[in-house]
């Protein structure tokens, strides 16, 4: 579950410091300091260096507790998971731009294809008016064609 943010911040703004963290995530302070230490949670930093959490880092908070007391998974598994899940999002998101990436090169294969068969039809018919027919013989013959 992610927490309301202040008006102007986004789900990744740091605005939360560490006590008002701790409350919201069910968790104690010195927990949430454990688990920046290990790096399962890297909030952002104030000017001043103090913990700032996102709205974001408060629902991964709400998950880390969720896999430790009702799934039973230790905090190196759990840190293992966040980091395949972070790993599979980036795999998502460069995924999508190289399908963007392909789209763009379809269309652009399909204009070059385009001007590349109305150039050939107009090179096509520029040459039709200068060919001559010639009766299939047997005779080998030069024939030259002068347009008055």
């Amino acid at each position: 579950m992610i927490p309301p943010t202040p008006p102007g911040a986004d789900q990744d703004t740091p605005v939360f410091v560490i006590s008002v963290a701790a409350q919201l995530a069910g968790l104690h302070a010195q927990t949430l300091r454990s688990y920046d230490r290990m790096g399962l949670v890297s909030p952002g930093r104030s000017a001043g260096g103090g913990r700032r959490y996102s709205a974001r880092d408060i629902a991964l908070l709400h998950e880390v507790q969720r896999l430790s007391q009702d799934q039973g998974v230790n905090l190196a598994g759990i840190k293992r998971i966040i980091d395949l899940e972070r790993q599979v999002e980036a795999l998502r998101s460069r995924l999508s731009e190289l399908a963007a990436e392909l789209e763009e090169a379809r269309v652009a294969l399909a204009q070059a294809q385009a001007l590349a068969e109305r150039t050939a039809a107009a090179v096509h018919a520029s040459y039709r008016r200068e060919l001559v027919p010639l009766r299939s013989s047997t005779e080998t013959a030069l024939v030259i064609w002068r347009p008055t």
